[in-house]
């Protein structure tokens, strides 16, 4: 990926070097009510499984054992350097915030609306994540729709490149674009209104797997609009996507599929449980937004078939 040109965003959070700030320490909280995130504590682990190799619903549990003092124990500051980073790992994510922001506000202004971008929270280790708990390390990057924030231990990226081999060089920087361009996503997604009423939803359903099932498409929505900035910044930037890059963006989505995820950590497949989609469903999602373009081939809720 060639980002030279990028615009760069000071909308930018750097607490990488705060003092405390780095790893250690076992478990991390999320808000189990009140916050107005009942869809929190499954859109909160992201990609959580690409660092873990495990099935999401284990820690969902275990974040349910998390006690208040543990949570008071661990880091507590809440902002760190603002503007945008000099270093080559902060100046990629910043140019690539900077054009994600340009990209969908130019898409918002064509439909008669604003577009505000989310501040994106870089750390190491751990750091307070506002009204979604606890950041870790551990918990991958997350978007926090009350805080309209995108939180990312810049750690995560490597783990990504040594873990799964689905990229190097170049390829490994387009790949996390995908992965920002995802949590991206759900910011539109809350923008639009469409988190608030998945929430109400789930909220309503009379199952873990209809509330699971409606999870599965916003992850696949989120999937689906990474690929439709691709696109419009393919038409902004031609030259920006080098050889092999959409390969590495397809191998990382296939490496969290959720039928992946469980055969990994040596369990049986089960549909009814995933929460982000199949490994296919995730490839192909992301390529519909890509090869389209638009939000609206992105309805996977209108989707007979997902």
């Amino acid at each position: 990926m060639r980002f030279d040109d990028f615009r760069r965003s000071d909308n930018i959070d750097d607490r990488r070097d705060q003092e405390g700030g780095g790893g250690g320490g076992g478990g991390f909280g999320f808000p189990m009510g009140g916050g107005g995130l009942g869809i929190g504590t499954i859109v909160v682990l992201g990609i959580v499984g690409w660092a873990l190799g495990i099935d999401p619903r284990l820690l969902i549990s275990g974040a349910e054992m998390i006690t208040e003092t543990t949570q008071h124990h661990q880091a507590d500051s809440r902002s760190g350097k603002q503007g945008a980073p000099t270093d080559e790992m902060g100046s990629m994510i910043s140019g690539v915030l900077g054009e994600i922001d340009d990209r969908w506000t130019e898409i918002f202004k064509a439909n008669g609306q604003t577009y505000v971008g989310p501040k994106i929270v870089l750390f190491r280790g751990r750091t307070n994540g506002g009204r979604c708990g606890m950041a870790q390390a551990a918990m991958g990057p997350f978007y926090c729709p009350p805080d309209k924030q995108i939180f990312i231990d810049t750690s995560f990226f490597k783990q990504v490149e040594t873990r799964f081999r689905g990229c190097s060089g170049s390829a490994c920087q387009f790949t996390a674009a995908y992965i920002i361009a995802h949590e991206a996503g759900h910011h539109v997604q809350n923008l639009l209104g469409i988190l608030p009423k998945v929430t109400r939803a789930q909220e309503a359903a009379g199952s873990r797997a209809e509330a699971n099932a409606l999870q599965v498409r916003v992850e696949l929505q989120a999937d689906c609009l990474s690929g439709v900035w691709v696109n419009r910044e393919k038409k902004k930037r031609p030259n920006f996507i080098e050889d092999g890059d959409i390969d590495a963006a397809l191998t990382t989505a296939a490496a969290i599929g959720d039928d992946t995820l469980q055969r990994r950590a040596g369990r049986e497949v089960v549909p009814d449980s995933f929460t982000h989609g199949s490994a296919e469903q995730r490839k192909r999602w992301f390529m519909t937004g890509y090869q389209q373009g638009t939000v609206q081939a992105c309805n996977t809720f209108g989707a007979e078939r997902l």
